[in-house]
């Protein structure tokens, strides 16, 4: 790591498809990043962070990435490539495209991810048949030389034109012969003289979207600035390394987060895990080639949700929600160990496999024949009893969901009969991970056969439980150690954390060992144990970390301070002095204002964290002309919700308007002055 970075230096954080440029008014391209840089070095920031910018095909988040190494083509600049004069200039039809291309994609607080992508794909369709390498079907010498040394391109070329044939369908919905060929059929099918010049173009596109986004990132770093990438921690289900690395991915599980005060069923978020194992055994390489790919460009980097390299929430592929999902790696209960507490089988039983009353669907069909032949349908009967244990066949709430009962009940009913089934499918206490070996749910005692059970045989489980919790944070800490170790020492890169609402001890001690640094967001920075949960000192935050007012996930400090009052309160309490210095007093509180702004982010600017990186919003918060009617339209993405707006902001104004607009260059140069 290069050390000599960390200094106390001042940043912000923008999603590059926000820096919309007067020539390229449509979306943020990579050549933008040196308007942007300049704009940067006037307002004395000397830090850049970037969203992922991987390609993510069909999908807005950047965090659900088709690759790990390619880069998303929406980002490039048609009319800086080397193909664009010529054809510009001699084909009328390519230039009235690209002209009604720009005229129809004028600047909205959103842009149209979709149809951008689309008519980008289109026209670099176009611009690639004038090359030599299209005329050919043979890469011409610099295209050979850049894929020699990107051996990664030949398996994404071969999958993007697969997904192309499939109309970007999922690659497991294709036929069985594409869907995992394996190394060996992937170079085969890229030597394919038949394939080889639809092939090429997707290597050609990535030489030129690389080209383009080195050339930016110079300039960048000669400007003086760090630009600092972003690693999801996980990769989507239909990307190119799942289809074409399945060694590395557990297929079988999906990644999330266990139910918190926000997400009452947890998040799923349907990426495959890891399959670490197999990963280690590999040297990690994958994970390693990936960060070097990266520092092309960067010289910091995030990783996100790095608790996922300690433990990932793991659940099953058939579940909807994280309720049935478990901590891997994890420690799981023995039936043995189960016997020796003193449950017998039938207890064991009645704890893990859940037991469904006919009754419970008596409730929706007022019909006790009509609810008998809808639970054969997926469950079992026990002798003799009016209860029901579901069949092997159900293997998550998914096989409930997706069964049909027909006839046996009235429409507008099923689908409610359905939830009441996945409901109980998921409240047991135990869950069977393999034979005879079991692993607690996460909300254990809010399940039913948890309150049938008397004290003694609560605390016999219990204990059971915590012994089983207490030695997994040792499982978790060696494998985070090995990991991380391997991951920071294999680039020059100053390495970042997105440690949020981590509770474990071992989370920063493992950070520190790597000199990771953590992130610190302003409004979430409480000791949340002690009564009140008062905010924690600027001060007191550790100095390997970053400080910052608001993240992508979050609302704008405009949004938090009119809507969260609680929180903005206590802040606003805890804070008083900085306020107070700039007149802003107990009935100014009320308002969100230019002054507000400027005493967060001067506050911020005080924290003991080595950086502090705002992001762009928060900064334009400085001057009113720059806000728009409704701060929810500033925000970058609302978990939870799939919209056409996540993933979509753009600046309110182009980066040549920024940079011209001297208030604002010396109110954050006064800003970014404070941390020297």
């Amino acid at each position: 790591m290069n050390e000599s970075l960390l200094k106390r230096m001042t940043g912000v954080a923008v999603p590059l498809g926000a820096l919309w440029t007067k020539e390229s008014p449509a979306i943020g391209e990579f050549p933008a990043l040196k308007k942007f840089a300049a704009f940067c070095k006037s307002a004395g920031l000397k830090i850049i962070q970037l969203l992922p910018v991987n390609d993510t095909g069909t999908q807005s988040s950047p965090y659900s990435g088709l690759s790990a190494f390619a880069l998303h083509p929406i980002y490039v600049c048609l009319k800086d490539l080397p193909e664009f004069a010529a054809l510009y200039k001699s084909d009328k039809n390519f230039k009235t495209e690209y002209d009604l291309f720009i005229q129809f994609h004028p600047y909205k607080n959103r842009y149209d991810y979709q149809g951008i992508l689309d008519k980008k794909i289109a026209l670099l369709m176009r611009l690639y048949q004038t090359t030599d390498t299209a005329q050919n079907a043979k890469p011409d010498a610099p295209l050979a030389a850049w894929i020699k040394k990107n051996d990664w391109i030949k398996a994404y070329a071969v999958y993007k034109n697969l997904k192309w044939k499939y109309m970007q369908a999922t690659w497991k919905a294709w036929k069985k012969e594409d869907q995992v060929p394996g190394l060996e059929e992937i170079e085969k099918r890229w030597k394919s003289a038949a394939l080889k010049k639809d092939q090429l173009f997707y290597a050609w596109l990535q030489m030129r979207a690389h080209e383009q986004f080195a050339d930016a990132a110079a300039a960048v770093k000669k400007a003086g600035i760090i630009l600092k990438g972003d690693m999801p921690i996980m990769m989507n289900e239909d990307s190119c390394d799942a289809w074409a690395l399945p060694e590395f991915f557990d297929h079988t599980l999906r990644a999330g987060s266990p139910v918190d005060g926000q997400n009452p069923t947890g998040q799923n978020w349907g990426f495959p895990t890891y399959n670490w194992k197999n990963l280690k055994a590999a040297g990690f390489s994958w994970w390693t080639d990936r960060l070097k790919s990266a520092e092309q460009y960067y010289q910091a980097y995030r990783l996100d949700h790095i608790l996922g390299f300690f433990r990932i929430w793991a659940i099953p592929e058939r579940e909807t929600t994280a309720l049935l999902g478990r901590s891997e790696p994890g420690s799981l209960i023995a039936r043995d160990e189960l016997i020796e507490a003193g449950f017998n089988e039938g207890r064991i039983h009645w704890l893990a496999e859940p037991h469904v009353p006919t009754s419970d669907i008596d409730y929706f069909t007022w019909n006790h024949d009509a609810s008998t032949k809808i639970l054969e349908k997926v469950a079992t009967k026990l002798p003799g009893e009016e209860l029901w244990n579901f069949k092997s066949a159900i293997k998550g709430d998914k096989d409930i969901y997706e069964a049909s009962f027909e006839g046996l009940c009235q429409k507008e009913a099923e689908q409610k009969i359905k939830e009441a089934l996945a409901k109980k499918w998921r409240d047991r206490t135990l869950r069977e991970i393999k034979k005879d070996k079991f692993v607690a749910l996460w909300t254990y005692k809010d399940t039913y056969p948890w309150s049938t059970l008397n004290d003694d045989e609560k605390k016999k489980l219990q204990a059971l439980i915590d012994a089983k919790r207490n030695k997994e944070e040792g499982l978790w800490k060696k494998q985070a150690q090995e990991i991380l170790g391997e991951l920071t020492k294999s680039v020059g890169m100053v390495p970042c954390g997105e440690d949020l609402g981590v509770g474990l001890a071992a989370v920063p001690q493992v950070m520190g060992e790597n000199k990771i640094l953590r992130l610190n967001v302003v409004r979430w920075s409480r000791d949340w144990q002690k009564e009140n949960s008062p905010y924690i000192q600027f001060e007191d935050y550790p100095e390997l970390s970053v400080a910052t007012t608001s993240v992508h996930d979050s609302s704008t400090i405009r949004q938090w301070w009119n809507e969260e009052k609680e929180s903005a309160a206590a802040f606003f309490k805890a804070n008083g002095k900085f306020f107070a210095d700039n007149g802003i007093y107990e009935n100014d509180f009320a308002e969100f204002t230019e002054k507000t702004a400027r005493a967060i982010l001067q506050a911020a600017a005080s924290a003991k964290s080595v950086w502090a990186i705002h992001p762009l919003q928060d900064f334009l918060y400085l001057q009113k002309k720059y806000w728009l009617d409704d701060a929810k339209k500033e925000r970058v993405n609302i978990p939870g919700e799939v919209s056409e707006f996540n993933w979509t902001y753009r600046m309110p104004a182009s980066v040549e308007e920024l940079a011209d607009d001297k208030n604002l260059l010396d109110q954050i140069n006064f800003l970014a002055k404070k941390r020297n």
